[in-house]
């Protein structure tokens, strides 16, 4: 009797310890069925690292499997619950309106991941929204998910994007689709706040445990100022490199900050094109809250929200406990610069420390300021100039600068400090190009990239896009207009929106 070949939808293998262990913080929901289905993009290298057999796939058992419609074995979806300051106003229940964590699977590397819906449909935290996603938000998540991978930065994927076959109502009618993310987890700053919101000490001690376990398990115990530490060392290290890849995410809230220090949400986000440290591009951000040069204070003001969150775990002497938390808090802007210091000196050329590497660094940003200077082109052309030492070395780079006078002024010190450097200029022109990408998401490049797929179902400048993405470092003369920025006049008033 011939053997039978279990499915590949069953490759799977879940464990889910989020649902097992924190009983008060979801809510078991299934996904609204998809009416037809159809698979749009597969993440197949993602999708072999988490053990699902994507080769042997098809496209409609995708399309199934992606849509909610037919679920593998051992999934267990819920709806998690968070609470969080949203523009800096407290709301107790947010929670995924529109999201559904199928489960946890150990991948290839031994690491415990999420995967969840976005955009499968209401849940009992949709607050009077459909709960679907439409498709172009799908399809900027997925590219600037993988872009941002791509550039080494810690980041939520996707692993799949499919249509729904069903319309979204938003200002116009939009083709509905939902998104496959992974993650470390999706704990968020407001899953704390959630819980202390509503004085469940016990409950609130089993999800710090929780965090501690399954992503800080180095911390001895029930360490609790040690994980405020540690999630404020990754944070700090996080938006040090979202500030020195020119990404600004568009909406900080402590509901969209993760406990395992990834980026997630990416719903106005974008990268900066000409540098302008007031650089706010999503249309519900008026007061520019969350603009590019405000993020690592925005950082740490949620980190002080996780704070108070924690206070009741850190003792009967409150007052202790409160001074405990200032004194960690007080080191974040510390280590952020730390981080920040450490990545400029790599991407301006400068392998050992000086005591004016922190100067230099901010003065190469100060004479972009008010030029028109495209922040990810100044840097690539920095590393061309480090190759050459010829009379026409900085010539591509001055190129950039409606006014180069004060860069004139800085050449000669960046050139004294490459003096003392290791290495040769070929060998340090290299490494520079190694940390300063030719190509980010550009945004009008986005914008083409989702027109072409919604409003005409053409999803070529899409996979193309996501192709060079994908090799942010390698330059290719054939994709110059990927590396150049909008005309001043066409970017000027560019906005993003949240996609719900």
């Amino acid at each position: 009797m011939a053997s039978v070949v279990a499915p590949p939808i069953a490759a799977f293998a879940f464990d889910n310890t989020y649902a097992r262990e924190l009983e008060g913080l979801f809510v078991p929901w299934q996904a609204t069925k998809a009416p037809q289905p159809a698979l749009v993009k597969l993440n197949h290298d993602l999708a072999e690292e988490l053990g699902l057999a994507a080769q042997s796939l098809d496209a409609t058992a995708a399309a199934l499997l992606f849509s909610g419609n037919q679920l593998p074995p051992g999934a267990a979806t819920i709806a998690q619950a968070y609470a969080g300051h949203q523009f800096g106003g407290f709301s107790p229940q947010l929670g995924d309106g529109r999201a559904l964590l199928l489960g946890e699977v150990i991948d290839k590397h031994g690491r415990r991941r999420d995967i969840a819906f976005k955009g499968s449909g209401r849940t009992p935290f949709s607050r009077g929204g459909d709960g679907k996603a439409a498709l172009g938000p799908v399809l900027r998540e997925y590219l600037i998910g993988e872009a941002m991978h791509a550039l080494g930065i810690p980041t939520t994927r996707a692993l799949a994007a499919v249509t729904t076959g069903e319309v979204v109502r938003r200002e116009r009618n939009l083709p509905g689709a939902v998104l496959t993310r992974v993650a470390a987890s999706h704990i968020r700053i407001g899953t704390f706040q959630f819980v202390t919101a509503r004085g469940d000490e016990a409950l609130l001690r089993r999800l710090a445990d929780y965090v501690i376990k399954r992503h800080y398990p180095e911390l001895d115990g029930q360490d609790y100022l040690g994980l405020l530490r540690a999630v404020s060392e990754r944070q700090a290290a996080l938006i040090a490199r979202w500030m020195l890849a020119g990404f600004i995410h568009g909406v900080m809230n402590t509901d969209n900050m993760t406990l395992s220090g990834e980026t997630i949400d990416y719903g106005p986000c974008a990268f900066m094109d000409r540098y302008d440290p007031a650089t706010v591009f999503s249309s519900i951000d008026q007061r520019g809250r969350y603009a590019y040069v405000n993020q690592p204070l925005i950082a740490g003001w949620n980190l002080t929200r996780l704070a108070e969150a924690l206070l009741p775990l850190l003792g009967e002497d409150q007052e202790r406990a409160v001074a405990q938390s200032l004194e960690v808090l007080g080191t974040f802007q510390d280590r952020y610069q730390h981080y920040w210091l450490q990545g400029m000196r790599q991407k301006l050329g400068l392998a050992r420390v000086a005591a004016d590497d922190l100067a230099l660094a901010t003065d190469f940003l100060a004479t972009m300021q008010g030029q028109g200077v495209d922040y990810t082109q100044a840097f690539r052309r920095l590393a061309d100039a480090a190759a050459d030492t010829g009379p026409a070395a900085d010539a591509g780079l001055r190129q950039l600068y409606a006014d180069d006078a004060a860069l004139k002024a800085w050449l000669p010190r960046w050139r004294s400090r490459l003096h003392s450097e290791p290495g040769d200029a070929a060998q340090r022109a290299l490494a520079m190009r190694a940390v300063n990408p030719v190509y980010i998401p550009r945004n009008h490049k986005v914008e083409e990239a989702l027109d072409a797929a919604v409003e005409r179902g053409d999803y070529a400048p899409f996979e193309k896009l996501l192709a060079v993405l994908q090799r942010p470092f390698d330059e290719q003369p054939s994709l110059a207009a990927y590396a150049e920025p909008a005309p001043a006049h066409e970017s000027a008033g560019y906005q993003t929106f949240c996609g719900t």
